[in-house]
């Protein structure tokens, strides 16, 4: 299946980003710790280029602890702030404030030599569809200040928030960009749920993802659903059909329904941390990652 997804708001959005990079000192990037090159929107690169950047991995919680690691060692290689969290839960939220300000520390001190003192650093929140940022910003923010929902698309416009008297944050819509060269990039962005499901046939995704997860993590599906691996994905996810009970009317197996529940445990977690990209293996890495 050809992975590809653009709605015609992203180019508004685009452009919405565009017109506002010159108010802004940061950009705060949310990727997914699961597939931390796949959530990176490469538009962010030349769209930030010469501002300060903070990379957070969020859904840390979902993806294998010690390729969190990892990934933390390619971004702060490539001379990248890069930080661990947890929107939903807190995890790592307390130490974003001190990653600003060493990112910003260069144009904080151009302020101070100006004679410009209590000037916020503003910074512009980005990311891919359901990365998580209205999570992130009401998690950072202690309030509800933006709409959340687990599904791409919730927030549709620019929100200024002031969060304290040294950081102001513009919350943007999620982008992707207009074609992924590499159609892994596009699967991996549908396993996370950062595309349209109802553009997807979704038990063709499942049995992508059920590919992927052999050659991974072949443990936790086994483990999950009580059962041996086929010689097929169909064929597995027929059996995850058969183990959940999941009929159409009569007897027929409902490959739909079994296919959701895979996406679902994947996504929720409940098959277990999993990271599906490795650092040590990345796709080339673009001039502006090299600056602050």
């Amino acid at each position: 299946m050809n992975y590809q997804w653009y709605p015609g708001h992203m180019t508004k959005a685009r452009r919405m980003m565009q017109e506002n990079i010159k108010l802004i000192d940061l950009i705060i990037e949310l990727v997914d710790a699961r597939v931390p090159v796949a959530s990176r929107n490469p538009d962010i690169d030349g769209l930030g280029k010469g501002k300060s950047r903070l990379v957070l991995l969020n859904k840390s919680d979902l993806a294998d602890a010690a390729c969190n690691k990892a990934w933390m060692r390619y971004f702060e290689d490539k001379g990248i702030f890069a930080l661990e969290v947890n929107s939903k839960s807190g995890s790592g939220i307390k130490a974003i404030n001190g990653l600003v300000q060493k990112a910003c520390a260069e144009k904080i001190a151009r302020d101070r030599k100006r004679g410009i003192v209590g000037r916020p650093v503003r910074a512009m929140v980005v990311g891919i569809p359901n990365v998580g940022k209205s999570t992130f910003i009401n998690s950072f923010a202690g309030k509800a200040c933006t709409r959340t929902g687990n599904k791409p698309g919730v927030t549709k416009g620019k929100q200024w928030i002031r969060l304290n008297k040294n950081l102001e944050l513009l919350d943007t819509p999620g982008i992707l960009w207009p074609k992924f060269e590499d159609n892994l990039v596009g699967m991996h962005l549908a396993f996370i749920g950062s595309m349209n499901d109802e553009i997807i046939i979704m038990e063709e995704l499942a049995c992508d993802l059920l590919d992927v997860l052999r050659k991974l993590y072949p443990d936790a599906v086994t483990g999950r659903y009580g059962i041996s691996w086929e010689d097929s994905a169909a064929r597995m996810l027929t059996e995850i059909a058969r183990c959940r009970k999941c009929f159409l009317k009569g007897e027929s197996l409902d490959l739909k329904k079994a296919a959701d529940l895979l996406l679902d445990d994947f996504r929720s977690g409940r098959l277990g941390r999993i990271t599906l990209e490795s650092p040590e293996s990345p796709p080339p890495v673009s001039e502006q990652e090299n600056e602050r």
